[in-house]
């Protein structure tokens, strides 16, 4: 019987009050396993919090900042001591900023490459040497098509994401030995708050430029849903996937595989 439970597991999902962090929390929870998360204000935290209890589930939210080592160290060691030892951690937290790339000032490329890359290694950091000494860990970074290709106005996001997946490379590469399985996942356009903006209908109730553009170029010819992440996600968090380290799975609706049609 192949072993997709999580049952037992304590799960950290960072960013997770809604969105894609939200969505592969509830799909942990539902497979058996106890989730954390944090978000970077009280008033985030407490949002998740209601939105996990509406679905029956009992989280334990806190406030962290990925991007400061002292609070994340503080914050594993409290999770550690309060709930269990983090067996499965996803590296969510992020943000987009799309200006284009000369309009761009040094200090937001810097934010964005902070959160988006720095976040993950610093949060892997702090929950791999008790998987080393668990025996077993999981680490799920969330890359993007990015990872992989460019687009206009996303320097920033594209180099932060491409470093994310050489990072899951270099960690299942580092610590696979320790039976830690480090891998990516990489979704393709995900109809979420963040990319609401992309989808609103115009004035004379017509797509979006963008909305057109990317339902053309996308095989199953819809956006993603966070939903769409779900099965994924456990799948990379079980045991089900103990021999699958360093793999970026793409949950795309086909995208990276299609040229595209002909004008």
């Amino acid at each position: 019987m192949v072993n997709f439970s999580l049952e037992g597991k304590v799960a950290l999902v960072t960013g997770a009050s809604y969105g894609i962090g939200f969505a592969i929390a509830t799909a942990f929870a539902q497979a058996g396993a106890t989730i954390v998360f944090n978000d970077i204000k009280q008033e985030l935290v407490d949002k998740g919090l209601a939105s996990y209890e509406a679905k029956g589930i009992k989280a334990h939210g806190y406030v962290c900042d990925v991007t400061n080592e002292e609070q994340v160290n503080a914050f594993v060691a409290q999770v550690e001591k309060e709930v269990g030892v983090i067996d499965i951690l996803v590296n969510n937290a992020g943000i987009i900023k799309r200006i284009p790339m000369v309009e761009m000032t040094a200090a937001e490329f810097r934010q964005v490459i902070d959160i988006d890359l720095n976040g993950p290694f610093i949060v892997s950091k702090a929950v791999i040497p008790s998987m080393i000494k668990k025996g077993h860990g999981k680490i799920i970074n969330i890359c993007s098509m990015m990872s992989e290709l460019g687009r206009e106005t996303v320097s920033a996001y594209a180099a932060a994401k491409g470093g994310l997946k050489m990072l899951t490379r270099n960690i299942a590469s580092e610590y696979g030995e320790y039976n830690i399985q480090c891998n990516g996942i990489g979704p393709g356009y995900i109809a979420t708050p963040q990319t609401a903006p992309l989808r609103e209908r115009q004035a004379d109730g017509s797509r979006h430029p963008f909305d057109a553009f990317i339902v053309a170029k996308t095989p199953a010819a819809r956006w993603g849903t966070p939903e769409d992440l779900m099965g994924p996600a456990v799948f990379l968090a079980s045991d089900a996937s103990d021999f699958v380290n360093g793999h970026v799975l793409y949950v795309d609706g086909g995208i990276l595989a299609y040229i595209g049609k002909q004008p």
